[in-house]
Formats: structure tokens, C-alpha cells, sequence
């Protein structure tokens, strides 16, 4: 029998895409409760109260590795054969699937190789090498690590765990959606099945794709809705494209997220079944990552908080009531350090502040007279969150200022107030300079800050207390310097210049003796003679 020429042989049929009914096959036989816990559906009672719709948080956050990326790897690994777990695994991963490779193999008793990006917080980095995998850094993005991935897997003939584009951790992750199904029964009460939209972050696709095909299958009805970062939206743009994009660069403070391309698989199946695509911006998570703790004491990372900022985006665009939604808190490995940034952005986020640069002459008693304007601003009394000034021109002074907020949108209108009162104002709410830098650059030196007298004080956090000392200070006396900021405590901490003639010593002590705040001189510390001292 002559061969076949290689020209004449049929090529060789492209696997059939897999169908919700078929996912669902896999979703119920995946194995994943070896590694991963049922976590908890539980309704956030705050949230739910302030947004008149019930807001329920499915806590992957809770996982051993905290996050759901265990589920797919788990149960992609406990599919392979005993030779391929032999040579052992590899994976790319900004963190979250890195660990759920590292426990999984593990358990299994297999080797396993985690190449992650440069940029992935040190908290992963220690819990996958805790693990026991080998970590590997590369690139500046899960899409570069990925590429590394691929040839160490050929180098060393490993097994390719993908964090996303593979049917079986596409099941695994479905697992979820078969959870809050099951458990919204019995949350709400006996034959009570009502839940309007799920709302799931989306890196890859491989959560989304793997809560979509288990919903669609199982209850149609039901929204599955998809958030991304503003500057990591390669789903949104390849939808939109009706083809996969890929992302020139892509945003780090949601480093789950932070993903140039998309896997085919995941694209097929988010364009197929997710009904909506949202995008919501850092500010937004970072006041998101604030709710979360308020209703579970607990903190997530930035993408475990997407879903909850888009609940929020979502009823304020919508202005629904009284309806359901789900929002997947899919990971909590937050580097530490991280969490100032959170808490500073978290109230601009909310917009529960606002930020300004506005102007006041610069003579006896305007500083003064700009504080009652803030006290009289309409809607009552506000908290300053944050006054920065340092004595910059003989006639001029710029002062950057924050007040609380009551709702969205106030910002504006507070600037007019200010503009009427005589005072020119910018608002800075929106500005990402001011928010990320200026503020906290208001200072250096100046030659008009003669005589001065620096001094760190505590004031009480209460209103009233910056206008007791602007009130107690004698008319020839100048604020030279002054910042403060909220941090959230019964006192705040500020720093004063105070420009107090030598003569008027005795009248100084005695103002603050009656002032009776407590404070400590920094005028001969040697950081101010460098930096602020003219």
C-alpha cells in the first residue's frame, strides 16, 4: 500500500468549541475541593444599605491561597497524566495562579517552575516560594512572563499550566458560579432563587468564562457582567474589535488583572455569553477596597475589589433599587505597603473629598477669614481633610486644600462658593498630579520667611480647633507654613511656621500655654534647616 503524500493527507480537524452544556459537564465533575474551600456568599450590609440594593460578596479572598486561581490550577494538574506530573509543571503568573500552581503541585508531589513578572508584589513572590515552587522573574507583565514561560516549558519538557486559556481551569473557576447559585437558596431563604447580575473581574477570562458557561447553562436569565481596569481593558477592546488586541501596555496597580492579551478560548467565550462590560478606575477600587472593609474587616486587593466598584458604577449609571447583585471577591494578596496609597485615594475615589488649590491675599487675618468661609460653606459644617501652604509671593497665597464631601459632584460647586467669596479656586478632585504628587511637594524654601518659628502640634480632629488657634494668635504674627492631613485619628498631626518677631517671645509662650495643644519645636531640626528654612 503506497503512503499518502504529505499534500494529499486531510488536515487535521479543529477541536469542536465547547458548549455551556458541555462546560457544565466539566464544571460539575471538576475536582478542586482537594485544595480549595466552599467559600462564604455573604451579603454586605452596609454597602447594600447605602446603595438600596442588596449587594452579596462571594469571599474567594478566603481560599488558602487568597484567591480562586487554585480552583483551575488544581484541577488542571489533577487531570494530567502520572508521567506529566513526573517531569513536573510550569506556569506564567502574576501571582495569584502562581500560588494555586505551587499548592496544587504540592499536594500532587510534583515539581513546579512559577515565572512571574518583575512587578508582582513581594507578598506572591513569598507565599509561591512558601509553597515550595521555583520562581522565576521576567518581563513587566504577566504577557512577557508568559513568553519566558514557554521557553523554559520546551527547555526542560515541563507541562504549560495556563492561568486561563484552558477548558479545565476554565471549569475549575466555574465551580464558583456553582456555588453562589447553590448557596443564594439557602441565604434568602427556602425556594427564594432571585439574583440579578453577577459582576466578575476579568484579566484573562478565565473566571468570567468559566461563571458565564455554568450561568448561561443553568440560569439564562441572570447578567453576567465583566469589569476591567481602565488601563488594562484588552477584553472590552478585543470585543469590541471582534478579534483579540493586544495591549501595548497595561496598567500595575491591579496587578491580577494586568493582562496585554487575552486567550482565545476566554475571547470566545466572554463575546458568546457576557452580557455587559464595564471599566472603572483606580480611584473607584481604592474606596471599593474601603467598603469591602467596612462590611467584612477584611482587605482585598485591587482586583478582588473590581466587581464591588462596579456594583457601585453600575446602580448610580442604572439607578436601580431593590435588586440583587454578586460581586466575586477574587483575590486578597495585597502588598502592605500598598494600603497608604489605598487609604489616601479611597475618599477621592468615593468622592467623600475634594481637593483645591485656591488663593487668598497674603495679609493679617486672610487665612482666617478663608477658614469661617469653610465653615459657612452651604450643606454645613465640613472636615479640612488636608491644608497645605508654605509663603511663596508678598501679595499672593496658594493654599492646597481638602474638605469632606456629602455626595458625588460637590466639588464644583464648593469652588464657586469659594469664587464668590473672593477667593480664586481650581478644582483639583480630578486632577492625577495633584492627587498623586503636588500635595505632597507644597513647601520649600522662602525669603520672605523670615523670623520664623517651626512647630509640630497635635490639634483635636473636631471643628473648630484650626479656628481656636488662628483666633488666640496675636494680628502681627503670620503663618509662614502650614500641613496637615487626615489620617483618620482622634488627632491630627500639623505643622506650623509662624513668622513671631523676637521681641514678642513672653506673648509666644503665652499663646501656646492658653492654646494648650500639645506640640514640639522643630525650628533647629536640622531636615528644616535644609529643606524649608530660608
Amino acid at each position: 500500500m503506497k503512503p499518502v503524500p504529505p499534500s494529499a493527507a486531510k488536515p487535521v480537524a479543529k477541536p469542536k468549541a465547547l458548549t455551556p452544556a458541555d462546560y457544565l459537564k466539566k464544571i460539575l465533575t471538576a475536582r478542586v475541593y482537594d485544595v480549595a474551600i466552599e467559600s462564604a456568599l455573604e451579603p454586605a450590609q452596609n454597602l447594600s444599605r447605602r446603595l438600596h440594593n442588596t449587594v452579596l460578596l462571594k469571599r474567594e479572598d478566603t481560599q488558602p491561597v487568597f484567591s480562586f486561581k487554585l480552583r483551575g490550577a488544581y484541577n488542571k494538574m489533577a487531570h494530567l497524566s502520572a508521567e506529566q506530573l513526573k517531569r513536573g509543571v510550569i506556569c506564567a503568573s502574576a501571582g495569584n495562579h502562581a500560588q494555586g500552581v505551587a499548592l496544587s503541585a504540592k499536594k500532587l508531589g510534583c515539581r513546579a517552575v512559577v515565572v512571574m513578572p518583575t512587578t508582582t508584589p513581594q507578598v506572591k513572590v513569598d507565599a509561591v516560594r512558601g509553597f515550595g515552587g521555583e520562581v522565576v522573574l521576567s518581563g513587566e507583565s504577566y504577557s512577557d512572563a508568559y513568553q519566558h514561560a514557554v521557553t523554559l516549558e520546551k527547555k526542560q519538557d515541563l507541562t504549560f499550566v495556563h492561568p486561563f486559556d484552558d477548558p479545565d481551569v476554565i471549569a475549575g473557576q466555574g465551580t464558583i458560579a456553582m456555588e453562589i447559585l447553590r448557596q443564594l437558596q439557602s441565604l434568602q431563604g427556602p425556594g427564594s432563587q432571585h439574583l440579578d447580575a453577577v459582576f466578575v473581574a476579568i484579566g484573562g477570562g478565565g473566571l468570567i468564562s468559566g461563571v458565564a458557561n455554568y450561568i448561561k447553562a443553568v440560569r439564562p436569565e441572570i447578567k453576567v457582567i465583566g469589569v476591567q481596569m481602565n488601563d488594562s481593558d484588552a477584553m472590552i477592546q478585543s470585543v469590541n474589535a471582534k478579534k483579540r488586541v493586544t495591549l501595548a501596555d497595561v496598567g500595575l496597580f491591579s496587578d491580577g488583572t494586568a493582562v496585554k492579551l487575552v486567550g482565545e478560548e476566554t475571547f470566545r467565550v466572554a463575546r458568546g455569553l457576557v452580557d455587559e462590560f464595564m471599566t472603572v478606575d483606580t480611584d473607584a477600587v481604592c474606596a471599593a477596597i474601603k467598603d469591602v472593609f467596612v462590611d467584612t474587616r477584611s482587605i482585598v486587593e485591587p482586583a478582588g475589589a473590581l466587581a464591588v466598584a462596579a456594583i457601585k458604577q453600575y446602580v448610580a449609571t442604572h439607578k436601580t433599587k431593590g435588586q440583587t447583585y454578586a460581586a466575586i471577591l477574587c483575590g486578597a494578596n495585597m502588598n502592605f505597603d500598598r494600603l497608604r496609597f489605598v487609604a489616601e485615594r479611597a475618599e477621592v475615589g468615593e468622592e467623600r473629598e475634594a481637593l483645591f488649590a485656591v488663593t487668598i491675599p497674603e495679609e493679617r487675618g486672610s487665612f482666617r477669614r478663608f477658614c469661617e468661609v469653610v465653615e459657612q460653606l452651604p450643606g454645613g459644617p465640613r472636615n479640612v481633610t488636608e491644608f497645605n501652604y508654605r509663603i511663596s509671593h508678598a501679595q499672593r497665597a496658594h493654599v492646597f486644600v481638602g474638605l469632606t464631601t456629602q455626595n458625588k459632584g460637590e466639588s464644583a460647586k464648593i469652588a464657586r462658593n469659594f469664587g464668590k467669596q473672593g477667593f480664586e479656586t481650581l478644582d483639583l478632585t480630578h486632577d492625577e498630579l495633584a492627587k498623586e504628587h503636588i500635595r505632597h511637594m507644597v513647601g520649600g524654601h522662602s525669603a520672605l520667611a523670615h523670623e520664623e518659628r517651626l512647630l509640630r502640634f497635635i490639634f483635636p480632629e473636631r471643628p473648630g480647633a484650626l479656628l481656636k488657634f488662628l483666633s488666640l494668635m496675636r494680628p502681627n504674627w503670620n503663618i509662614s507654613l502650614f500641613h496637615y492631613r487626615n489620617q483618620g485619628a482622634d488627632y491630627g498631626r500639623i505643622l506650623v511656621g509662624l513668622q513671631v518677631p523676637a521681641a514678642e517671645e513672653k506673648a509666644f509662650a503665652k499663646f501656646l500655654d492658653t492654646l494648650a495643644y500639645p506640640f514640639v519645636e522643630e525650628t533647629q531640626n536640622p531636615v528644616y534647616q535644609l529643606f524649608l528654612k530660608s
